[in-house]
């Protein structure tokens, strides 16, 4: 195992992962980095657990354990650059602000190869090949709009994705459900891979902790503006615990096609809900620690357009 410190990662496991498979626990706590990546790093004698290199994907880990990566000193990032529009909020020698716009994909995969935040990024940021995923340490759906922080260099990735890992970085929503809410709450159920559709997640005994506190701004009859705050961020977490509540997102293709609508909707804001072309979420607001001044630093979007106008027809009743 190369002794390069400059390129030597480590982290500590949560409880919850205890007696996880190796390659299922890197990918948990390296997400920065992809799973096929890590699997070569592994298979690489480059992945140690508590000091002794180990190469089988099915290791079994026990808690306590602490996990380190000694990365090669290579380009991390393999995807071209390509000149597309970004709404940068802020940029500095740390991270950059972005306030994505809905439709855009974040990462190239299967179906997506192009035309996403990461190869935006690259174009932008050259110097962003030289860190995995260009920097990107987290993530939102491609139909959800709003902020993300991108690191600049490997320190604030590191202390980016720690403050993800540890939840100290908030992350708070806007999201329009079908479906009269009288009062504020908390989601408390762990989330997984649905066991029949593979394009789902889903409320699972044996998946991952997952928290969401909901605060009700507005009733419009029977819809609701919903502020979301995220203690955990796991994959569709928002829209797979307000369905699960039984008040899915308007517009979700995924996890709220069973109720669409509201009973006694009228028939023109039933046209418009089925024309809303993605679901009602919006990352409204981001607070983190910016690595320089060691001070926490909150960045604020407003609602988008199509939300604005999907507001108004609620308000109305179209």
């Amino acid at each position: 195992m190369s002794n390069n410190k400059e390129n030597l990662v480590a982290r500590e496991i949560d409880e919850t992962l205890s007696n996880k498979r190796l390659d299922v626990v890197l990918a948990e706590i390296f997400p920065e980095y992809s799973r096929s990546r890590l699997k070569k790093w592994l298979e690489s004698n480059f992945v140690s657990v508590n000091e002794k290199v180990i190469n089988k994907p099915s290791h079994k880990i026990i808690f306590p354990a602490k996990l380190k990566l000694s990365i090669p000193d290579t380009d991390l990032t393999e995807d071209l650059p390509e000149k597309i529009e970004l709404n940068i909020m802020k940029s500095t020698s740390e991270y950059i602000v972005i306030d994505k716009t809905a439709g855009m994909v974040v990462h190239p995969g299967a179906g997506n190869k192009s035309g996403t935040l990461l190869n935006a990024l690259l174009h932008e940021y050259p110097e962003l090949k030289k860190l995995p995923r260009a920097g990107i340490v987290h993530r939102l759906d491609k139909d959800t709009s709003g902020l993300m922080v991108v690191a600049r260099n490997e320190l604030a990735m590191q202390s980016l994705s720690e403050q993800i890992s540890n939840r100290s970085m908030k992350r708070v929503y806007h999201a329009f459900v079908v479906g009269k809410i009288e009062r504020s709450g908390r989601v408390d159920a762990p989330i997984g891979r649905h066991p029949k559709n593979r394009q789902k997640q889903a409320i699972v005994e044996t998946g991952r902790e997952a928290k969401s506190h909901y605060k009700v701004l507005e009733n419009f009859g029977s819809y609701s503006h919903l502020e979301i705050s995220l203690e955990t961020g796991r994959t569709h977490q928002i829209r797979v615990h307000m369905s699960h509540l039984g008040f899915p997102l308007i517009g979700d293709p995924l996890y709220g096609r069973r109720r669409r609508f509201a009973k006694n909707t009228r028939q023109k804001l039933r046209e418009i809900i089925e024309s809303f072309p993605r679901q009602a979420l919006h990352a409204a607001e981001l607070s983190f620690t910016d690595l320089s001044t060691n001070k926490e630093v909150t960045f604020k979007s407003k609602l988008p357009l199509d939300l604005v106008e999907l507001r108004e027809n609620l308000l109305n009743q179209a």
